[in-house]
């Protein structure tokens, strides 16, 4: 990782870490479900509403764990809202082959946007025990999605 991509990666999970964004219950939720991370101790509960349509029309997330598990879910909820539920289960198979080194880029489609926000995030395929931290809460949103209440990275 280059030294810009490193200060961004450091930046971002700063600021997400230290003000993740739709920290909240979702009262009106229709989807949640809880994740656990046991290797780092990460606990979210992530919480979706979702319409007839499949569309995500709001995300939200409650829990505590490192910084980088709290930037992750924190991205996740803005990124996931507005978008169907195979659209978010796309984006989570390009964002975890690129946290785990199986692809390099992502390709340039319509998500091209929302990828490169995630980009940031692949740092942490130089440190394979931390993919799990970046991974959980999107793990925790499919579950959620799928009918499941409980997921681990384990």
């Amino acid at each position: 990782m280059d030294d810009d991509v490193r200060e961004l990666y450091q930046e971002v999970i700063l600021d997400h870490g230290k003000n993740p964004r739709n920290f909240r219950q979702l009262e009106d939720a229709n989807c949640e479900a809880q994740g656990n991370n046991p290797l780092c101790g990460d606990r979210l509960t992530v919480y979706l509403k979702v319409d007839e349509d499949r569309l995500i029309r709001d995300a939200a997330f409650e829990g505590r764990g490192c910084a980088i598990s709290m930037a992750s879910a924190s991205m996740m909820t803005q990124i996931v809202s507005g978008k169907t539920v195979s659209q978010v289960q796309y984006l989570f198979d390009k964002f975890h082959k690129l946290c785990t080194g199986e692809i390099e880029e992502f390709p340039q489609d319509e998500f091209a946007h929302d990828v490169d926000k995630l980009r940031v995030m692949s740092g942490v395929r130089q440190f394979p025990m931390r993919v799990k931290c970046a991974t959980l809460s999107w793990h925790t949103m499919n579950a959620a999605v799928s009918g499941d209440s409980e997921t681990s990275t384990e």
